[in-house]
């Protein structure tokens, strides 16, 4: 899959977080899943996407305390 088509959905998720805020959980699973297989392409990851993901995970840091 190439990095624009990444870019579409991911673009996709994060509306989907904003309109749809009672799903945020599932679409933040979904972000990271996508953020996974660029790793694993090895695609570039947009800064602010490694910013936004590792702000997800603090934030599900201090939900699971």
């Amino acid at each position: 899959m190439a990095l624009e088509s990444f870019k579409a959905q991911i673009s996709l998720l994060l509306e989907e977080m904003v309109n749809q805020p009672e799903d945020e959980h599932e679409i933040q699973e979904q972000l990271r899943e996508k953020l996974r297989e660029m790793r694993a392409m090895g695609l570039p990851l947009p800064a602010d996407l490694v910013a936004l993901e590792k702000r997800l995970d603090e934030d599900f840091d201090v939900e699971e305390s």
